[in-house]
């Protein structure tokens, strides 16, 4: 279970999520809810907080190699660059103004 997934536990649920679902993904549900000794209602909330978790994760949390990673932070580090042509371009009145 996600950290999110515990602190949710932790307080009164008071909203009230709906969807539907076919008769064989119900069964897959109620099952895999029995085995792992939950309700329904913990074991989608535990699952749909876990996945919610890993796909806000996928969005902020990169994992590089070493090398990798190396090369990012010596780019950062490199002076920058002069380009004339951004330079040109960022004075320039934009075009809705």
């Amino acid at each position: 279970m996600s950290n999110l997934a515990d602190k949710e536990n932790s307080t009164v649920r008071s909203s009230r999520l709906g969807f539907r679902a076919t008769p064989q993904q119900q069964v897959l549900i109620r099952r895999a809810a029995e085995i792992t000794h939950k309700s329904v209602t913990e074991f989608v909330l535990d699952s749909a907080c876990e996945a919610a978790a890993n796909a806000l994760l996928d969005q902020r949390l990169f994992l590089v190699e070493d090398e990798a990673w190396q090369k990012f932070q010596d780019a950062l580090d490199e002076p920058a660059k002069v380009k004339p042509k951004l330079k040109k371009l960022i004075k320039e009145k934009a075009p809705w103004e």
